[in-house]
């Protein structure tokens, strides 16, 4: 090395430019033998091997000592540097300089190609040993930048002092440093190679990260054993389409809080959340986003940390404790995944080496203004490749059991929420956003082979054709769909005044039209108990009787009507208030007669769900739904039949407070029926208005059935009979 180019690389690493210091630092050859440099900006004095003392190089931070070719042999392959800092402390490491490059180059490709479905194994902070010695492998993607170091409290936060180096033009930077463990904390130094500007920022593969408001990634290293390989193999052999699926939707921080109103570990909620749970029916949990984020009030769908489980709750171990638990006692998990967007926090994602990295340029593509977050550039290669991984790290790490996809319509299309003007067409003038249609087709193809029996849920609002159906027939892959349609107008028509709902009964009827278009799932979510829209029975109308009966008949519309189950926390005990993040549930309420007759009426329509197969071995198929009769709109009542190939529940409702004596339905076979439920049976708050005993049909047709027989139909209720 001639002295221009040594004086030339020691310039840029002073300056903190260099884009591989592994060219100048560590042990390199020279005209008479070896040398070894060492980076040190905070060092007074240092030893090689505690044996060479290192010269200070004239007004730098570098230090260098000259070996013998004897003495070089005789060197450590990893040799330790000593040093004392200017405040008289001392310090003692193995190089990370002495290190060969760990990325293999056949991750480096498919991490380009947008096809390593591991790559959190690699990219981020990896506990590692490399010939013998213990460190941390750090890598990230930042190919903006002419300088990535690692910082922490292991070096003072000084972004001089592990200067990383980069792999030819992956735009991926590495380096492993010895000595450091799970739990220290660490954070990337970038230097933008076109402004020279330079950012902190946290790891987008961060598995942990510190308690908000503090913003550091931390070293993970996971030591949990599961045990809940039945489950697993339960779930990929389980025909799921027709099994009960009934999920209960959970905010962890504010289901229950502790005494003093704080949050409770992901362990000590599994206790409490499983125990009540299983006493509920529940056959699921789905979570709000768990993944980081900083703010408390966006509930999760900010997210800054997508590998890293919320330290509000305790660390990654104690997640998997948590999953594990729901799996020991039959209860299957899933997360709500927020692929759509990612908020702007400068700590974060955002402009992450300086450029729109994960984002687009261009506002009209790459932001949503409704939300002030930015929008993933699903086109790239690598940021597909970042999500998909994450998906899969989620399921493969933590035995989730599917995933819940917000905002999938503000991915499919370019004019979402946009006026004219405010977006670009796709290449062929539409508003369809191919690259995301694209990404989500993948994500889903591989989330069910690599998986199996993990779900993939969207949450789309549009009538967007095939969403639940598979990529090879042409749809987006989903599992599954919220049947947002059925919801806006059940809670519609829940929401008038009984006189009016004549008017409306289409409202009801209509679902029929498409519900086998997709596999449905029917929602009654946070969102509708949220922003001043009232609770589920603070939408309802009438007096405090009125209110509660209107509340129990919604509970048993949802549960009988076809399509899979969610219900929101506290909706199942008729919660007053809105809920807010911000305290637990009202569960004193549970000791008020109205709302105990809620909770236990919806616990008995989860078991009659779980316990009969008519009520969901065909939720996606024309063949397990018959209307009765759907036409007595001047009486608001409505009648169907719910069928497996063993059995037919019959189901009864009464829109108005009017009681209905001697109301004759039309039954499918002779025999004995009997009332296995009546929401205004008195146990559940209800004014005991129902069909005591057997119910016999009789050889008289009605509403083209063989049979019938006459009920009486409690107001605002809903009957099931079963033969």
């Amino acid at each position: 090395m001639t002295r221009e180019i040594f004086q030339e690389a020691l310039s840029r690493l002073q300056a903190g430019t260099h884009h591989d210091p592994f060219q100048f630092l560590g042990c390199h050859p020279i005209a008479k033998g070896w040398e070894v440099r060492v980076w040190l900006p905070s060092a007074e004095t240092a030893t090689l091997e505690q044996k060479y003392p290192l010269q200070r190089y004239p007004n730098s931070d570098l230090f260098t000592v000259r070996l013998s070719a004897a003495q070089k042999k005789a060197l450590a392959q990893h040799y330790q540097v000593q040093w004392q800092e200017k405040d008289g402390s001392e310090h003692q490491v193995v190089s990370p300089y002495s290190f060969m490059p760990q990325l293999g180059e056949l991750d480096l490709h498919l991490f380009a190609e947008g096809r390593h479905w591991h790559i959190y194994q690699f990219l981020g902070a990896n506990p590692k040993i490399v010939d013998g010695v213990a460190g941390v492998l750090f890598a990230v993607w930042a190919p903006s930048a002419n300088r990535v170091s690692v910082v922490g409290d292991f070096n003072g936060w000084h972004g001089l002092r592990h200067p990383m180096r980069v792999r030819g033009d992956s735009g991926i930077w590495e380096l492993f440093i010895p000595g450091l463990m799970a739990g220290d904390i660490y954070k990337f130094e970038i230097r933008n190679a076109q402004t020279s500007g330079v950012f902190i920022k946290t790891d987008p593969y961060a598995k942990a990260m510190e308690l908000r408001p503090l913003t550091g990634s931390v070293v993970a290293e996971t030591h949990f054993n599961w045990a809940d390989q039945s489950w697993l193999k339960a779930r990929a052999e389980r025909d799921w389409q027709a099994t009960p699926m009934n999920i209960y939707e959970v905010h962890l921080g504010s289901w229950q809080r502790d005494d003093a109103g704080g949050f409770l570990n992901y362990r000590e909620i599994a206790h409490r959340l499983v125990e009540y749970v299983v006493w509920m029916g529940y056959t699921h949990i789905e979570l709000l986003p768990i993944s980081e984020h900083p703010l408390d009030e966006s509930w999760g769908y900010q997210t800054t940390g997508y590998f890293a489980p919320t330290r509000r709750f305790g660390d990654p171990d104690d997640f998997r404790y948590f999953v594990e638990y729901c799996h020991q006692h039959q209860i299957g998990v899933f997360l709500d995944w927020v692929p759509a967007h990612f908020p702007k926090d400068t700590f974060a994602l955002a402009r992450f080496d300086g450029s729109a990295l994960y984002e687009h340029e261009d506002p009209r593509k790459g932001e949503h203004q409704d939300w002030g977050t930015y929008i993933f550039n699903f086109g790239r290669n690598e940021v597909r490749n970042f999500l998909i991984a994450n998906a899969l790290y989620w399921l493969d790490e933590f035995h989730i059991d599917g995933l819940r996809v917000d905002a999938v319509a503000s991915m499919l299309y370019l004019d979402y929420s946009r006026d004219e003007g405010a977006w670009v067409p796709n290449q062929y003038g539409g508003r369809e956003n191919i690259e995301a249609i694209e990404f989500l087709k993948t994500l889903n193809a591989e989330v069910h082979s690599q998986s199996p029996g993990a779900l993939v849920m969207a949450e789309e609002s549009t009538s967007w054709p095939m969403v639940s159906r598979p990529t090879w027939m042409g749809g987006l892959g989903f599992s599954m769909k919220w049947n947002m349609g059925w919801m806006n107008d059940t809670l519609d028509f829940f929401e008038k005044d009984p006189v009016y709902r004549p008017y409306h009964h289409n409202q009801l009827t209509f679902s029929q039209m498409y519900a086998y278009s997709e596999n449905f799932i029917l929602p009654l979510s946070h969102d509708e108990v949220v922003h001043l829209k009232k609770s589920l029975v603070g939408k309802m109308p009438g007096d405090l009787w009125q209110k509660m009966a209107n509340m129990r008949l919604l509970m048993g519309y949802q549960l009988l009507h076809p399509g899979k189950k969610l219900l929101f926390m506290g909706c199942e005990f008729a919660q007053w208030q809105e809920w807010s993040d911000a305290r637990g549930l009202d569960w004193y309420l549970c000791d008020q007669p109205e709302n105990r007759g809620v909770q236990l009426l919806v616990r008995d329509l989860n078991l009659l769900y779980r316990n009969h197969s008519a009520l969901h071995e065909r939720d996606f198929s024309t063949e397990g739904f018959e209307w009765i009769d759907c036409h007595d709109y001047e009486q608001s009542i409505l009648s169907f039949m719910r069928q497996s190939k063993t059995e037919k529940i019959i189901c009864v409702f009464n829109f108005t407070p009017v009681p209905r004596n001697h109301y004759r339905i039309g039954l499918p076979e002779a025999g004995s029926y009997s009332e296995v439920i009546n929401s205004d049976a008195a146990v559940y708050g209800g004014s005991n208005c129902g069909n005591s005993g057997v119910i016999e049909a009789e050889s008289i047709p009605w509403m083209n059935r063989p049979y019938s027989a006459e009920l009486v139909l409690p107001p605002l209720g809903v009957v099931v009979l079963k033969r």
